[in-house]
């Protein structure tokens, strides 16, 4: 499940140590903007919209949720595989700025929820972009390209909700 491009994901297998890598990824995973801040604000979104009537959009947040969580899923692993444990902070294995769910933009209307979820998945794609040019590792690059797939679905379909309300 989970609204996801129709690309298959790059293995994780042989993945080794590398900081430099690991420092330039690590807010993609537990950092204001991460994935972590996406899983919880399209949860709560999807509960909010469904208070309000409106299956369908709850469905689609939902579903962006779970590629997110994927995301998080794959970028704790390859925190691990880098070096770190995949502690929730800004910079793992640093055990300082943990993370906080005051990341969250907590907005009540569906058009507001809406309009901060493109902006904050268009700057999802802009941060990883940057990451992708600043890494040295192929490896990494390959799974971040990957995950800007998903973010790119995830803009379109936001756009279309944005488009029917």
């Amino acid at each position: 499940m989970g609204l996801k491009a129709d690309l298959p994901y790059p293995t994780l297998d042989d993945i080794g140590e590398d900081y430099s890598s690991l420092r330039i990824i690590s807010p993609a995973y537990a950092g204001r903007e991460g994935e972590l801040t996406a899983i919880l604000q399209y949860v709560y979104q999807s509960i909010m919209l469904d208070g309000f009537g409106m299956k369908a959009a709850a469905k689609t947040l939902e579903e962006i949720a779970a590629t997110e969580m994927h995301h998080l899923q794959i970028l704790g692993t390859l925190i691990r595989c880098l070096g770190a444990p995949p502690v929730f902070t800004n910079c793992p294995p640093y055990p300082v700025g943990y993370y906080s769910s005051s990341c969250v933009n907590y907005t009540k209307t569906p058009k507001a929820m809406i309009a901060v979820d493109l902006c904050a998945e268009k700057n999802a794609v802009l941060c990883y972009e940057s990451m992708i040019k600043r890494l040295q590792n192929e490896r990494v690059k390959e799974i971040l390209k990957r995950i800007v797939a998903d973010e790119e679905v995830h803009i379109k379909a936001l756009e279309e909700l944005a488009r029917e309300m």
